[in-house]
């Protein structure tokens, strides 16, 4: 896996292993399970950053130890080829955390983990050992802009302990470590800025490749709607005045990547990406296993139009077999950005074709 094609999610689809299941998709048929399963064992969080986007599902429970166990097993029953630990809430605050990796490695599934990094010395040898990557969420390149968009309950700072706990894992690490920035500010009532961590993402950079990221990723700030929110053009013409010094930082052992949100920062007002289809094709291939139920995505994370169900009690498998992808209408239930849609047009495409494209070797599963 290289961190020049983490975000290449067009080109994901037409790897070996993945190509013949997105062809199947593409016909209308279905699979005996996803290709990528995004799993939040838990709700729970021990940050309270002001701008999280899921906010509304947070510290609303989490699986039972022994059924977040057998969901592991299920999921490998059911051919899922990776899982992404992720929330809600912090994946390493479930007590089995370390039993999920365990199960999972074994039986060869892909694992990523999307943390906040507060826990990794709990679970460094997992963490070093069986993870194809880990990214962590930083937001900040200073103790204090983290301290105020990150802030915890606790009485000190816990960016010195995050650093810490990166550290240790970059100089054991077998995987990928990657530092997320999203660009974040605030407004003032009268709509001037009152704040904005845009003038720390070059330290921020610069701190990752000195932890031994493997890459630093920018990406953009969503509403509450998971729209794209444009930032003052002044913001903007901030950030890109040390892009060149960003690139600069690249070389063969650290990547500075862009979300594909990036893109829409430059578009003035953006409110919607109008999609011209009724089925999303990537439904069938990946969906988000939650506490509180299972859905469609994770930008659907805890609403109605995205529910599928709830796998707390039934058997992963068959949930799978009756679970209705077709649920949602990607032109009705979708307008904010979606980082699939190109994805979803990529599938569509391949409608059109009597046999399969050609496959190219395997080099990311995470699609």
């Amino acid at each position: 896996m290289t961190t020049d094609k983490t975000l290449a999610l067009v080109e994901k689809l037409h790897q070996q292993s993945i190509l013949p299941k997105a062809y199947q998709v593409a016909k209308g048929q279905r699979l005996t399970g996803p290709v990528v399963v995004d799993l939040d064992p838990t709700t729970f969080c021990d940050l309270a950053c002001p701008e999280c986007i899921s906010a509304g599902v947070l510290n609303k429970g989490q699986f039972d130890k022994g059924r977040v166990i057998e969901l592991a097993k299920e999921l490998i029953l059911s051919g899922v080829q990776a899982v992404v630990l992720i929330g809600g809430g912090e994946p390493l605050m479930h007590k089995s955390i370390g039993a999920i990796i365990d199960i999972l490695h074994q039986a060869g599934v892909k694992i990523g983990l999307v943390s906040n990094g507060t826990l990794i010395h709990r679970y460094l040898q997992p963490l070093s050992q069986k993870m194809d990557w880990v990214r962590i969420s930083m937001d900040a390149g200073s103790q204090a802009v983290y301290d105020r968009y990150r802030p915890s309950g606790r009485k000190q700072s816990v960016f010195p302990k995050v650093i810490e706990n990166m550290r240790l894992l970059a100089a054991r690490k077998t995987g990928i470590l990657g530092y997320s920035y999203l660009l974040m500010y605030r407004l003032n009532d009268d709509g001037t800025i009152l704040d904005s961590n845009y003038s720390d993402v070059l330290n921020a950079a610069r701190l990752a490749k000195d932890i031994g990221c493997d890459y630093f990723e920018v990406k953009a700030m969503y509403d509450d709607d998971h729209h794209v929110i444009s930032p003052p053009q002044n913001l903007l013409n901030e950030f890109e005045r040390v892009l060149p010094d960003l690139i600069a930082l690249q070389d063969a052992h650290f990547r500075v990547l862009y979300s594909s949100t990036y893109d829409e920062l430059k578009v003035p007002n953006h409110e919607e990406q109008h999609k011209n289809y009724e089925v999303c094709p990537i439904m069938e291939l990946r969906t988000t296993v939650t506490p509180n139920g299972v859905f469609a995505c994770p930008s659907h994370r805890g609403s109605s139009d995205g529910y599928l169900g709830d796998v707390s009690t039934q058997n992963f498998p068959t949930f799978w077999e009756q679970v209705q992808t077709t649920k949602v209408n990607p032109k009705e239930h979708c307008k904010f950005f979606c980082p699939r849609h190109d994805s979803n047009l990529e599938i569509i495409k391949m409608r059109t074709l009597d046999n399969p494209p050609a496959p190219i070797k395997d080099f990311n599963l995470f699609i």
